[in-house]
């Protein structure tokens, strides 16, 4: 759905909202979008058994439908489905654990040309007491530190709440369909020279039940993917782009 044709940041963004069985909170979400901030808001169903595609369509989202099971997957076939004129993508969880008035802050920095991705910091912001569990700030921690070890950038955080500029997501060239999805971006953003910054972001305890922080077998593998993925992006470099 278009929303608005003229953002007062003089971008053509599209919210990717990845979704797997997240009825509860689609709703309340795409009710609290800002208005005249997106032009195309999308949510990625990742093979949803409940009312998620009926739901988001109805609150004036596009949907696009990945059946094959992945955060990075649902990301991939939302990206593919954009319409040409989208010059900057704005990727947001579907439980309403970020307050999407921030997305505003992550605009910003690339309307001014300060930055290529621009990440949503949850550690940098005001997290809700209990929002984050004790493993995922200790699996924050040891990544964000192995990246600050062998690429020499202090990142604060993995948030999932990002935009990046549409150029510079196909300069990446993403692969990981999983769990990886974020670091992937974060780490070949800096092999491959992108400007990167990080702004603070409100999180909130989510609606509904989580598939990974609530989890403790998700949440391990999804924490053994993420340090493979960026052993692996060590071991096997991507080459260096230039951005336009």
């Amino acid at each position: 759905m278009i929303l608005s044709a003229h953002s007062n940041l003089d971008l053509h963004a599209a919210l990717i909202i990845p979704a797997l069985n997240e009825a509860e909170s689609i709703p309340g979400l795409l009710r609290s979008l800002p208005p005249s901030l997106f032009h195309l808001v999308v949510v990625a169903d990742n093979g949803s058994t409940d009312e998620t595609r009926e739901l988001a369509r109805r609150g004036g989202a596009m949907v696009v439908t990945q059946r094959q099971r992945g955060y990075g997957n649902a990301c991939l076939a939302a990206i593919q489905a954009l319409p040409p004129e989208i010059d900057t993508l704005v990727f947001m969880q579907a439980d309403c654990s970020e307050d999407p008035a921030d997305a505003h802050q992550l605009l910003l920095h690339i309307a001014r040309n300060e930055a290529d991705l621009v990440i949503g910091s949850r550690t940098l912001g005001q997290p809700d007491e209990g929002a984050l569990e004790p493993h995922q700030i200790l699996g924050n921690r040891l990544a964000t530190t192995m990246i600050r070890w062998i690429w020499g950038h202090a990142y604060t955080d993995l948030g999932p709440f990002r935009a990046i500029r549409r150029d510079a997501i196909d300069l990446l060239e993403m692969r990981d369909r999983t769990y990886g999805w974020t670091v992937e971006m974060q780490v070949k953003a800096l092999q491959r020279g992108l400007r990167v910054k990080e702004v603070p972001v409100h999180y909130h305890r989510r609606v509904g039940t989580s598939k990974i922080s609530g989890n403790w077998q998700a949440s391990l593998r999804a924490g053994w993917k993420i340090i493979t993925t960026i052993l692996i992006l060590w071991l096997r470099p991507a080459r260096r782009g230039k951005r336009t």
